[in-house]
């Protein structure tokens, strides 16, 4: 199956400026060619950052329960709850959890410019340490944000410590591409193309380039 991805770079953008000579050999009768080695780059972007920044689909990020802060849970009579914060705690309470999990944080999100990012299509399902499993609602959680992927759940959701979390989203520049991610699936692919055909006479330096498209994604790259 072909890769589904959007490049970072378009090609009309890649087709415009100091890359235009090379784009020629790639859209002599369409441009999926060049699509294509745009995709390609783009991954090779993400590779180096080590994660996703296109827009993308995740269909089952998991992620095991660990740890609270004592302070939200506290073993307080009148810790004020709604009904099925209530609920949760009590059954939780009976089968002898005395802690419950309210947070976990999505693999992906936007380590810069979040007012380019958007999450969609949030689907969640706990599947318990104690037995059962839970399709949680987004009435149920608070976020995720786009800033840190940070997914808050609601108080007394019953989730004990060694659950397991399941995790569906779609997410990435979806609002913008940062131009700085433009600028580097740009060097990374006119190094691609330069070592796939060698132009004669080509003034382009594929070791440069390929050294200025790392440059820019290593301030990209997971801490």
């Amino acid at each position: 199956m072909a890769d589904p991805g959007t490049p970072l770079c378009t090609a009309a953008q890649f087709s415009t400026g100091a890359f235009a000579d090379l784009a020629k050999y790639y859209t002599q009768n369409t441009q999926q060619p060049l699509e294509d080695i745009l995709l390609e780059a783009t991954r090779q972007c993400e590779e180096i950052a080590d994660r996703r920044l296109s827009p993308f689909t995740i269909t089952n990020e998991s992620h095991r329960a660990e740890g609270i802060d004592p302070d939200e849970y506290a073993d307080s009579a009148n810790l004020p709850m709604d009904l099925q914060g209530t609920l949760g705690r009590s059954y939780a309470y009976a089968l002898g959890a005395s802690t419950l999990v309210r947070h976990f944080w999505l693999n992906e999100f936007a380590p810069r410019y979040p007012e380019m990012w958007t999450y969609s299509n949030v689907s969640i399902t706990i599947v318990r340490s104690y037995g059962g499993s839970q399709v949680i609602t987004p009435q149920q959680i608070t976020g995720p944000d786009v800033d840190s992927g940070h997914v808050w759940f609601q108080l007394g959701t019953f989730l004990p410590i060694g659950s397991y979390i399941y995790a569906g989203y779609s997410g990435g520049y979806t609002v913008a591409v940062p131009a700085g991610l433009v600028r580097a699936c740009k060097f990374k692919t006119a190094a691609n193309i330069v070592r796939e055909l060698n132009p004669e006479n080509s003034s382009h330096n594929p070791d440069l380039l390929e050294e200025s498209a790392e440059k820019i994604m290593e301030r990209w790259a997971r801490a």
